[in-house]
């Protein structure tokens, strides 16, 4: 019973590997260090000043353990700390009583974090520092405001981009900024302008990006599809019949066998039938220069090839093919496919046997037709009620099967 009571004092937090929990502690420490090292040697050992503030622990907690949230980007700890230690500043001049003055301090800092769109939690202690540090703060005016807080935040803040980039983590984390795009009639699933409105309706602060909590739910939609389909895997849907190419096909001829097969996607293959890549009509669209005789690669892409090859390219296949692709497996669950297939940009994917060696292709069309037909033997009518305006659309299809079987 009390270990019932404290569990439910406990938060509720996604689970974090131990891998993770080690990156953020060593990460960390070693802004930490850096900031306090670094600020100590430019200023000297024997100087009156503090050599780091004590909110710049707190931020470390944001910048190195939770790098995607909105309150640990850039311009939240800059402008935070900034519009902080300035409000801190100003009132504690102006202000006789200490407590009175730390919690105007605070207050209004917060009130101008929200409206400059800069929030970062550490910076309410920046504010009550700035009145209740001591005279070795109070001497210091606004100059606290560059020192030790401005030089200790871009120590701090420069030790995260490098620490967190190196270690796989991406930072700063890019924003969903963008306006959210319109749901066409009819289609299911969940779209960017019902997210904004939902998070309207809420009218709190969340710390987690738009797009990031937009990911999350897609993510959930097709973990809840692969839950729920059936037994079906890769090998009972792959076409067989598949046309490849070599990796020094010329581009035309790619282009009329795409053409000639009324196909969108060839797989690029070793003497072996070992998979290299894959040449998709957007690699000829976007990666070759189109002529009256066809595509060819232009004079820029043919001088990154020869830098980066030592050698100079022949227009072949292997000068605009996709080598970033994943293989499946042929006892790979189809939902697992829904999944790996909605989260990249390829409608077609290759399957491989021993070796990496083709054995077919597994296309997003009949992907989708196959699940909705599970569905409907399941008895999920409005899934399949719904499948053909799905199945002609390429793009999204994917999410919204998932969203309609979840």
């Amino acid at each position: 019973m009390p270990s019932s009571r404290l569990s439910r004092l406990l938060p509720q937090q996604a689970p974090v590997s131990l891998r993770e929990r080690v990156r953020a502690a060593c990460g960390a420490l070693l802004g930490l260090l850096v900031t306090g090292l670094v600020s100590r040697a430019a200023l000297g050992s024997g100087a009156e000043f503090p050599v780091m503030v004590a909110p710049m622990g707190a931020s470390a907690v944001l910048l190195f353990a939770v790098p995607a949230s909105p309150l640990a980007q850039p311009w939240s700890i800059l402008g935070g700390n900034l519009i902080a230690a300035l409000v801190g500043v100003t009132v504690a001049a102006h202000v006789p009583d200490p407590l009175a003055a730390a919690a105007i301090a605070g207050g209004g800092a917060i009130g101008l974090m929200l409206a400059l769109r800069c929030l970062h939690p550490p910076s309410g202690a920046v504010a009550l520092t700035a009145v209740l540090g001591g005279p070795a703060i109070h001497d210091l005016g606004y100059g606290f405001v560059f020192w030790p807080l401005g030089v200790n935040t871009l120590l701090l803040l420069a030790s995260a981009v490098l620490f967190n980039t190196l270690t796989g983590r991406t930072y700063p984390h890019g924003a969903s900024i963008a306006p959210a795009a319109p749901q066409p009639p009819g289609r299911a699933g969940l779209a960017a302008s019902d997210i904004d409105a939902a998070l309207k309706d809420f009218d709190q602060v969340l710390d987690i990006d738009r797009g990031d909590l937009e990911a999350i739910l897609q993510r959930a939609q097709l973990r809840a599809l692969l839950r729920r389909s059936g037994p079906a895997t890769c090998a009972s849907l792959l076409t067989r019949d598949v046309v490849a190419i070599a990796p020094d096909t010329p581009l035309r001829e790619a282009l009329q066998l795409l053409r000639r097969h009324h196909i969108k996607m060839l797989p690029v293959t070793d003497e072996s039938a070992r998979v290299l890549g894959v040449l998709t009509q957007t690699d000829l669209m976007d990666k070759a220069e189109w002529h009256r005789k066809g595509p060819r690669l232009g004079l820029a892409r043919r001088l990154r090839l020869t830098v980066g090859r030592g050698r100079a390219p022949h227009g072949c296949a292997a000068d605009v093919m996709t080598t970033s692709v994943e293989s499946l497996k042929p006892e790979m669950a189809l939902a697992e496919v829904a999944v790996r297939m909605a989260q990249g940009p390829h409608h077609h994917l290759p399957v491989v046997g021993p070796e990496g060696r083709l054995l077919g292709v597994v296309s997003q069309t009949d992907l989708i037709a196959t699940l909705v037909a599970e569905a409907a033997t399941r008895g999920t009518s409005p899934l399949a009620e719904a499948a053909p305006n799905r199945a002609r659309g390429a793009e999204g299809g994917l999410l919204d099967l998932a969203a309609g079987a979840g």
